[in-house]
């Protein structure tokens, strides 16, 4: 019983005690709450606060500038010049919009990037970024130009750029990327400009560039492809105007290589190792306003593949080997406005009519062909539009007045051209003195022929130092057309006295024929007597020429004598 009831006590003791404990508990499971209730409450009205303060005053709220950067807060721009930032500042303005961190020292990109979330323009180039982890930029979903050029980039993947959905430029020239793989820009669908220059890249998956539908320019110069891209890989980009594939290894263009770029209106080719370019390479290109094929290794003008392009205005096809440019060498090129072919080595001779088809032509270069010494008078006839006219640097020792419409040009530099000042140039002497007061950019030309003259300003030498007796070109021509005409009538007499040269010596003979036979008649009187010369009608002393004419002579006889006829052979007096 005793037991029973100390057991019950215990009971009655330790249930007293829980439910001091529990209450205990209770009071202080409610402190808690209530202070951590405080405390959220508390942090909610600080956060509104700041959030209150960063609106009402962005000045206030920046937390740190580092000394190599421009804060602005008003604009919210961030510039860091060249300085010794090895990682992304973290304590910037949280609303910045555009940061530039430009020749720093970052290697990677952290998750720090992920308090700018407001940014709209990133640019973290000439730094030393080696890889961008995935989902690097999945907190940047209002950037619309990010560029990371001129880094050591070697890898990037379809996870890269995940977030980047209304990104409008991305520019990664100048790193190590190898290849690009398939759907690394699928999640961008609003990229307009995409630079991939001057990287490694020697292998593309056919399906890389999907889902970039609004791409308007492709660089893939300066890399190492060995082909140019298939055609399946442009399919992708429908509305592609510029593409850069200059600068590779491509020997030649397979046929129809762009035939699914409609659209296109620029292609750059320069020094891409072109050696020949197909006929059907260019094909589908009909609407190309510019093109590079400069710095090649192209023999001939590709007039065939070129007289696609209808609508191409502007065309550069120096540093090639070609040696001539050949009649209708751009046939087909109606709406050509700019042509450029400088740097030509080889290049010997521009032959008549090499621009006849191109009667839109407003700038011509031929300049730096240091082979050059031949342009053919009617080389650029027929271009009523042409108004700037480059001939510098060439081995053209003098100009022919015909070459174009000299007065209507608007620039003309013939300088460092071994030009022999004579009188075969007085007309460009003249023409650069009349230019000289207008707002015309005619650049001077310097003799170089002959030795006294060397160096010597063209515009400044007067007609006669040049060797020329007159001065006026049209007094010049007046005499020339004089002397040609003069020329051309002795010429004609001379030619007419060759022709009838035996006529004219049986002429001649006949009249002193005339003259020989009557003093050879009076030796005969002389000799025959009358008798015989009235018996003997045809004695040879009657010479047998018809008519004869009655006369008396001396003795009262009637004799007959001849008439000398024309053209008869007198009778040696010998035979007599």
């Amino acid at each position: 019983m005793l037991a029973n009831n100390r057991y019950k006590l215990n009971k009655s003791q330790r249930t007293n005690s829980k439910m001091s404990m529990t209450k205990s508990q209770i009071r202080f499971s409610a402190a808690t709450a209530s202070y951590q209730q405080r405390v959220h409450i508390l942090s909610t009205l600080l956060s509104c606060l700041c959030a209150l303060t960063i609106l009402v005053s962005p000045t206030n709220a920046l937390a740190n500038c580092p000394s190599s950067c421009q804060c602005d807060d008003d604009t919210l721009v961030v510039k860091c010049g060249e300085g010794a930032l090895d990682v992304l500042p973290i304590t910037l303005n949280p609303f910045i919009q555009r940061l530039v961190i430009q020749s720093n020292k970052i290697k990677t990109i952290d998750s720090s990037l992920q308090f700018y979330a407001e940014l709209l323009f990133l640019d973290l180039s000439y730094n030393d970024l080696v890889t961008l982890p995935m989902r690097t930029f999945q907190f940047q979903r209002k950037l619309q130009e990010l560029h990371l050029n001129h880094n050591k980039i070697g890898q990037i993947s379809n996870m890269t750029f995940v977030g980047l959905a209304t990104l409008t430029v991305l520019n990664l020239r100048g790193n190590l990327l190898a290849e690009l793989e398939q759907g690394t820009f699928a999640k961008m669908s609003k990229l307009a400009e995409l630079n991939l220059g001057q990287n490694r890249i020697n292998r593309i998956d056919p399906h890389a560039f999907d889902g970039l539908v609004n791409l308007r320019t492709l660089y893939l110069d300066d890399n190492t492809l060995t082909t140019v891209p298939a055609p399946s890989i442009f399919q992708a980009m429908p509305n592609l105007a510029e593409l850069y594939l200059g600068t590779n290894s491509f020997t030649s263009i397979q046929s129809k290589a762009f035939i699914d770029l409609k659209g296109l209106t620029r292609l750059d080719l320069r020094g891409a190792g072109l050696h020949n370019i197909s006929a059907e390479a260019l094909k589908g290109l009909e609407g190309l306003r510019y093109l590079d094929l400069a710095d090649n290794r192209l023999h001939v003008v590709p007039t065939n593949a070129l007289s696609h392009l209808e609508r191409l205005e502007e065309l550069l096809l120096g540093q090639n080997d070609f040696e001539v440019i050949g009649s209708g060498a751009f046939g087909g090129l109606t709406q050509l406005r700019k042509l450029e072919i400088t740097g030509a080595q080889r290049l010997r001779s521009v032959q008549n009519g090499a621009f006849s088809a191109n009667t839109n032509l407003e700038h011509l270069n031929l300049s730096s062909n240091k082979m050059l010494q031949e342009v053919q008078e009617n080389a650029l006839g027929g271009l009523p539009h042409l108004r700037h006219v480059i001939l510098k640097e060439n081995d053209l020792h003098t100009i022919a007045e015909g070459l174009v419409p000299w007065t209507d040009l608007q620039t003309l530099d013939l300088s460092d051209n071994p030009i022999v000042c004579d009188c075969q140039v007085l007309w460009l002497r003249n023409l650069l003195v009349s230019k000289n007061s207008t707002t015309d950019r005619l650049i001077d030309v310097m003799c170089v022929y002959p030795e006294p003259m060397r160096k010597e300003p063209l515009a400044q030498l007067s007609p006669a130092m040049l060797g020329c007796s007159h001065s006026d070109t049209k007094q010049q021509a007046m005499i020339i057309g004089v002397v040609v005409v003069t020329t051309a009538i002795i010429t004609g007499l001379s030619l007419l006295i060759y022709g009838c040269r035996r006529r004219i010596r049986e002429t001649l003979k006949g009249g002193w024929g005339n003259s020989a036979l009557g003093r050879k008649e009076r030796e005969y009187q002389k000799t025959c007597s009358d008798e015989e010369y009235m018996t003997r009608q045809q004695h040879p002393c009657s010479l047998s020429i018809q008519p004869t004419m009655q006369f008396t002579n001396s003795v009262g006889y009637n004799m007959q004598q001849t008439q000398p006829y024309m053209g008869s052979r007198p009778i040696p007096v010998t035979e007599l």
